[in-house]
């Protein structure tokens, strides 16, 4: 195993100090922005929801065995922060980051670390993978690529402000959004930008961006205000543009809408969820809008074959076909326990939750048939599924890899 430090290198603070903020679960963290610019910023954390606690576990019969392939310890994970950093898989290996800055890398199979890095920079959204590269961004307003290979760092290069969603990479590119709107497509072997697309962020917007997302030479972004776009991957131009909810009500609050969850694409088609609006269908070559139904989701979305699977904001986990967003079945069992986006899994869906529990679900109507507890600290991101191997990963850094018995 290798073990590498990064030194703290010239490091250049954007305009954005926000920091994170500590919580014990997820509650929702909005930025005020101010109306001119992002160089003064507030963050504003509501009252939590104390009417109703989350829903007490079912009872059922297992219909399915799971058991762990292996068990490793990623990091310390993000402690009581609510930041999305996902697990990545390239070239056999899972790829995990955690807030202090260590970068590891673990066979897929056998859980054994090959490599880790400890960058001593407060990594804030990633890793993304591709192209040989492991890129991460950093509170500090950093893009970090390491190589895949060892971890060795290769280069950095400085933004605007903090980045809050995993770097996209792909064709020659990386991809990079700071919090103030901005936008940036980098060189992937020299990290050098070679274009800026800026958006204005909306007041009031929730704490995190939807990570950027590289497919038919474009970039699919969904934005705070409800829009979804595409870039040209090469120069960063505007292809199209989407609204896919219109923010209304009397106050600012009411009015806020955002896709803070990844758009999914399969095929020729994109699928997208807003928080306080939509889940929507839409052609990935021009951006027209196929159908949408009424939702709201922060946790985001799944896709396989003909279904549409996403967790909306109150814990019910959707159904819906694919080609016209019809409901097919919704579980309503997990309420206020905080699922995570759904992935698809053989023939299950999966979820973690608040209290560290992966929870299995049948396709066909949504019932439980398996669940197993990681830990007790909570499961933020959605568990990546790699083959059949189901790796999880908990706020408190364990990394689980899980697999149906035989």
């Amino acid at each position: 195993m290798k073990n590498t430090t990064l030194p703290r290198l010239g490091l250049v603070r954007g305009n954005l100090q926000a920091g994170a903020v500590g919580i014990s679960r997820l509650f929702f963290v909005l930025l005020l922005l101010s109306v001119v610019g992002c160089t003064a910023l507030q963050e504003y954390l509501p009252e939590s929801d104390t009417s109703e606690p989350p829903m007490e576990l079912t009872e059922f019969v297992p219909e399915i065995g799971v058991e762990v392939l292996w068990s490793a310890k990623a990091g310390k994970g993000t402690g009581d922060r609510y930041l999305r950093l996902p697990l990545s898989f390239i070239d056999g290996k899972v790829i995990a980051a955690d807030y202090k800055g260590r970068v590891s890398a673990f066979d897929a199979l056998t859980g054994e670390r090959l490599w880790e890095t400890k960058l001593d920079l407060p990594i804030t959204g990633g890793p993304g993978v591709g192209d040989g590269l492991v890129v991460v961004g950093t509170e500090d307003a950093l893009v970090v690529a390491l190589d895949v290979v060892d971890g060795s760092p290769i280069w950095q290069a400085t933004v605007s402000s903090e980045i809050l969603s995993a770097p996209g990479v792909g064709g020659g590119m990386v991809v990079a959004r700071s919090g103030d709107g901005q936008v940036y497509g980098l060189d992937a072997s020299s990290g050098s930008p070679l274009w800026v697309y800026q958006r204005n962020v909306p007041v009031l917007t929730l704490r995190g961006a939807a990570a950027p997302v590289i497919a038919d030479r474009k970039v699919i972004m969904g934005l705070a205000g409800g829009k979804l776009v595409a870039l040209s991957l090469d120069g960063g131009q505007l292809l199209w543009e989407r609204t896919i909810v219109v923010p209304r009500g009397r106050t600012e609050l009411d009015r806020l809408v955002d896709i803070d969850s990844e758009p999914v694409v399969q095929g020729r088609y994109l699928y997208i969820v807003t928080y306080n609006g939509r889940v929507a269908s839409v052609w990935l070559a021009d951006g027209e809008v196929l159908w949408t139904r009424e939702m709201s989701s922060y946790a985001g979305i799944g896709v396989d074959g003909e279904t549409v699977y996403v967790t909306d904001t109150e814990g019910h986990i959707w159904a819906l076909e694919s080609r016209t967003g019809a409901s097919l079945w919704r579980q309503s069992k997990l309420l206020r326990r905080q699922p995570t986006a759904p992935v698809s899994y053989q023939d299950y869906i999966v979820v973690g939750d608040l209290a560290g529990y992966v929870h299995w679900l049948a396709k066909d109507d949504g019932r439980f048939v398996a669940r197993t507890e990681i830990e007790e600290e909570g499961i933020v991101n959605a568990p990546l599924v790699v083959d059949d191997i189901l790796y999880v990963r908990s706020q408190g850094g364990v990394l689980k890899a899980i697999q149906v018995a035989d």
